[in-house]
């Protein structure tokens, strides 16, 4: 109860730090950078004028986020406060993308609704089934005792599966409460149908079936991830996959078990693209075979993140090491042979594949949302940066 407690108060410092540190990269590269020194997403992201005082205050303590998030950028929250509404672009078929009309933003009761049952169905299997296969069961003495190796990996799978809710149900409900007020509206798809998901924290379908560590990070925690991004993959000058995992403890918190996950995080992370950059390309065709793969992929990535995240549910150091012990360190070590045996394969830019691990699930967010010629950098971008020249026009004029 006392460690749920300070979890609650925890998350409201989390969010404002990241909405903070945000702004404050925000304000440095749109006026003190040079627009050649940016990447396209800090280009769009860049806020070109100080906010007032209430426009920073409104950002970083409004209720729809204060408690859970999710984060948003500052440029996207201006836009919806403002009321001003979205510059769309949307794909065609032969992959050009062709420009919309604006027109008002849809009603958000279909995905309020939607959310709102993910939030129910969520909340009921953590009460229920989440209470029945508690995570400290894989340090049980009895248990390391008499359980075979399968029936080791079956628990930890399904106690970290069974883990999973409370964080589905918070982050769901965090992303409805947003869209009820009216923010996350990402534009339409290619059918026409509207998205709520600008700001939106997970996939769920996603992460259940991920077969690489890389897919699961891609839709867990996204706006987190993309956070970590902004602030220190990309500025990064050494080692950015080391530097943002460490970033990601520390903004967690104090807990042994979080610098635990962490660094074996950056194990496994790197461990896992090579083996995928080295093997991968062998089992793409025919059907039958990808298929083969994609089984033993899903397999292996659900065991591995499940013994990577363990400590930090069990918080503590002593714990950590009796399962990490339990398991004989055996990723650890399978991860550090991956890592010195198999070759490295340099990227464009000279740099080697492993250390050149993105946070992949942000880049790939990044450009997923590109693809769709829906990003909404580019979406609120313009709309500011045409506020901009008309204020510098008229500025011009009364002169």
């Amino acid at each position: 109860m006392i460690i749920a407690g300070v979890e609650s108060m925890h998350h409201p410092m989390m969010i404002i730090t990241q909405k903070i540190t945000s702004l404050a990269f925000e304000i440095h590269d749109g006026m003190f950078r040079k627009d050649e020194e940016l990447t396209p997403s800090q280009r769009g992201l860049a806020v070109r004028r100080m906010p007032s005082l209430l426009e920073y205050v409104s950002y970083t303590c409004n209720f729809m986020g204060i408690l859970a998030g999710p984060l948003c950028s500052y440029k996207d929250y201006i836009t919806f406060i403002e009321g001003r509404p979205s510059h769309m672009s949307q794909s065609s078929e032969n992959g050009k993308e062709e420009p919309q009309r604006e027109r008002a933003d849809p009603s958000p009761n279909a995905a309020v609704t939607e959310k709102l049952l993910v939030c129910g169905l969520s909340l009921l299997f953590h009460l229920t089934i989440s209470n029945m296969l508690p995570v400290e069961y894989n340090i049980d003495e009895h248990f390391q005792a008499t359980a075979s190796w399968p029936a080791k990996a079956t628990y930890l799978y399904v106690s970290l599966l069974a883990a999973r809710p409370k964080y589905y149900f918070a982050w769901t409900l965090a992303d409805a409460i947003n869209n009820a007020a009216g923010f996350g509206f990402r534009g339409y798809d290619r059918n026409g149908v509207a998205r709520w998901d600008l700001i939106s924290n997970l996939r769920i379908q996603q992460i259940e079936m991920s077969t690489s560590f890389k897919m699961f990070l891609d839709n867990w925690n996204i706006q987190t991830a993309l956070w970590l991004k902004r602030v220190c993959y990309e500025r990064a000058t050494f080692s950015p996959t080391t530097q943002t995992f460490f970033l990601s403890a520390i903004w967690h918190g104090v807990y042994p078990g979080y610098y635990l996950t962490f660094l074996t995080g950056v194990l496994m992370t790197l461990a896992a693209r090579a083996v995928r950059s080295n093997f991968r390309h062998y089992f793409i065709e025919p059907p039958q075979l990808k298929l083969f793969y994609d089984i033993i992929t899903w397999a292996a990535t659900q065991i591995t993140i499940s013994y990577t995240v363990v400590p930090f549910v069990l918080l503590s150091i002593k714990p950590s090491f009796t399962f990490y012990s339990s398991w004989y360190y055996c990723l650890h070590i399978c991860s550090i042979l991956v890592l010195l045996l198999l070759p490295v394969k340099k990227s464009p830019r000279g740099k080697s594949t492993q250390e050149n691990v993105p946070l992949s699930w942000a880049k790939k967010f990044d450009e997923r949302e590109n693809s769709l010629g829906q990003n909404s950098f580019s979406t609120t971008n313009n709309v500011c940066n045409q506020n901009q020249d008309a204020a510098s026009r008229h500025s011009s004029l009364t002169q």
